[in-house]
């Protein structure tokens, strides 16, 4: 360990040596002033300071109050070197994010804003965010979040047993029909901490339970206290049905009603303190099934677009005609699954089938026929046969139940694997800096 110190020391001389004596020009500027070492990287006080003031514009507009400014820049500082170990890892695993890929990301960040992508533009920089530092941002966010895909998303598992366990074991129907909006303050624990540092973490997370439940302000004390990735939000969970909520909080959330604390609670990461902030009911959640059939033309080396798109207008002249959907189906259809079955693909919900065949089913009447569409799989034309509205609820649960298994398993591991890189981390900060 001391021989791994001592070349991370060699690495900051080196650093220092480089940044101050180089052929480059170097300003003796305060902005310059490495706050912190990360690995074989630096933070530097400018980097911090832009960082901190995005935040606080955050902060402000969200309506809390900030944290004292040294906090404040702990907090932040905290952030970066996590943000910037994981960059690191990313970048040692070959994981980019293209211009292409960036820009789409964009357009559909905009597209769901209901703006296009100038508008979209126009709208941040009149919000005083600069364009090119939010696409900045998301590519970041992007790579983080496709690097934890591949440390931890694609290890995580629910079976069905899993869901069905939780069916027979909680009350689905009370439990699923309400959700929980909570607040949440970690005091981290190294895995490896001495017991004069574990009771410290306890006393603490004792304190500032008394102070909360004073009526201390709790979102103000996530920002400065909490050690998770939400504490700069002011500790701020969101909205969340039971099983939704990690597994070592349920019992207490159960009991809780607005405004009410609960914890410390213990967990390999350290002391938790949740805050019970609001709750609400779930309506019954309807959905509009279709019954469709089809007719696919594959395209390949020699059909091309224009020849499936023509062949697709002379079945459905045919059809116009009064020739049988389901013997041109049987007979022309590339589908051969469907074919059997007329083209049918019975009845489907939102989301069974590709965007594109979704979008131009849902504006044909009930037994019309689409002019042809094209997917990834090929060219379609897509009759209408019905459509019903129906109670899906006990199928949304069960899938809001499985998605909510697998979240709150990907977050407790995130929460340990983030804690585990950090402290296994060479990090030197500069504490006369801050």
């Amino acid at each position: 360990m001391s021989k791994t110190k001592n070349i991370k020391k060699t690495i900051i001389a080196a650093l220092l040596c480089h940044l101050l004596f180089g052929s480059f020009f170097v300003y003796a500027e305060v902005l310059d002033t490495i706050i912190a070492v990360v690995e074989d990287d630096v933070i530097l006080e400018r980097e911090l300071q832009k960082e901190v003031a995005v935040i606080e514009q955050r902060i402000q507009q969200s309506n809390a109050a900030p944290p004292p400014a040294y906090v404040l820049r702990k907090q932040v500082l905290e952030k970066m070197i996590v943000d910037k170990l994981q960059r690191q890892l990313a970048e040692k695993a070959g994981i980019t994010v293209s211009e292409e890929m960036l820009n789409s990301s964009a357009a559909d960040i905009a597209q769901r804003n209901n703006m296009d992508i100038n508008q979209f533009r126009a709208e941040l920089e009149g919000q005083g965010i600069s364009y090119q530092g939010f696409l900045d941002n998301m590519r970041n966010e992007i790579i983080i979040n496709q690097l934890r895909g591949r440390e931890i998303g694609g290890r995580i598992k629910v079976t069905d047993r899993e869901v069905e366990h939780y069916l027979e074991t909680q009350d689905t129907i009370g439990e699923e029909s309400t959700q929980y909006h909570l607040g949440h303050i970690l005091i981290a624990v190294k895995e490896a901490a001495s017991s004069t540092e574990v009771q410290g973490a306890i006393s603490k997370a004792d304190n500032l339970v008394k102070k909360l439940r004073a009526g201390q302000d709790f979102s103000q004390t996530a920002i400065s206290h909490s050690e998770d990735a939400n504490a700069l939000k002011g500790g701020d969970l969101g909205w969340r049905t039971s099983s939704q909520i990690p597994t070592l909080f349920v019992n207490d959330i159960k009991q809780m009603k607005p405004g009410d604390v609960a914890g410390p609670i213990r967990s390999p990461s350290g002391y938790h303190i949740i805050k019970m902030l609001e709750l609400k009911g779930m309506d019954n959640h309807m959905i509009i099934q279709t019954k469709v059939r089809h007719i696919l033309i594959k395209t390949n080396a020699l059909i091309n677009d224009a020849e499936a798109k023509k062949r697709l207008l002379a079945l459905k002249a045919r059809i116009a005609d009064g020739d049988d959907f389901a013997a041109l189906a049987r007979a022309h259809s590339d589908d051969k699954g469907s074919a059997l079955k007329g083209g049918s693909l019975d009845w489907v919900g939102p989301g069974d089938l590709v965007k594109p065949f979704e979008e131009a089913m849902a504006k044909l009447g009930i037994n019309e026929v689409s002019e042809p569409v094209q997917t990834q799989f090929g060219w379609h034309i897509i009759q209408v046969l019905g459509r019903e509205n129906k109670d899906n609820s006990d199928e949304f649960k069960k899938n809001l139940i499985r998605d909510a298994i697998r979240k709150r398993k990907i977050e407790e591991e995130t929460e340990l694997w983030i804690r585990r890189l950090r402290d296994e981390a060479f990090v030197e900060i500069y504490q006369n800096r801050l």
